[in-house]
C-alpha cells in the first residue's frame, strides 16, 4: 500500500447500529470512559494500560465490544498512546472532521458500530505501510489477547 497523500474523509451519512442515550452510556461505563468515548475527552500521553501491550490479540470497542484493530497493526510511534497503521476491517471505524482545535483540522476516530470516539488519525508515520497512525486511547480499548498468547 502506499504512503498516504492525507488522512481518511470523513464519513458521510453515518448511522450507528447500537444507540444508547447519555444516561444509558453513564451506566455502563466508568467516569473516565465515558468523558473519552462519549464526550471526545483524552487520556493523558503515557497514562494508558495498552500503550505498552506486546501480546498478539484484537483491540475491541470498550463501549460496544466492536473489533477494530489487530495487535499485527499495531507499532510505537513514540506519541503516548497506542497506535495502529490500518483498522481490522474496511468499516469498522468513521471518520469525522474535528476543528476543535482551529485553524488546524484534524479526523477524529470513532467507533463504526456505537460512534464512541476513539482517538485521530494523522498521515505522518511512513514508516507504515499505510503512512497513517491511528492515535488511540487505551481507555477507548478492550484488548482481547489470542488464546496461544494468554
Amino acid at each position: 500500500m502506499a504512503y498516504a497523500e492525507q488522512t481518511p474523509q470523513p464519513t458521510e451519512n453515518i448511522e450507528y447500529k447500537l444507540d444508547k442515550t447519555p444516561e444509558e452510556w453513564r451506566n455502563l461505563l466508568t467516569d473516565m470512559e465515558f468523558f473519552v468515548l462519549r464526550e471526545a475527552g483524552t487520556e493523558r500521553p503515557g497514562t494508558g494500560e495498552l500503550l505498552h501491550e506486546n501480546r498478539s490479540g484484537i483491540y475491541h470497542c470498550r463501549a460496544c465490544d466492536a473489533e477494530l484493530f489487530s495487535s499485527e497493526t499495531k507499532f510505537d510511534s513514540h506519541c503516548g498512546w497506542p497506535s495502529f497503521y490500518d483498522p481490522d476491517e474496511k468499516g469498522a471505524v468513521v471518520y469525522i472532521e474535528d476543528r476543535t482545535l482551529a485553524p488546524r483540522i484534524r479526523t477524529e476516530v470513532r467507533c463504526a458500530n456505537c460512534g464512541s470516539h476513539l482517538g485521530h488519525v494523522f498521515n505522518d508515520s511512513p514508516q507504515t505501510p499505510t503512512g497513517l497512525r491511528y492515535c488511540m486511547n487505551s481507555v477507548s480499548l478492550r484488548f482481547e489477547p489470542d488464546g496461544d498468547d494468554n
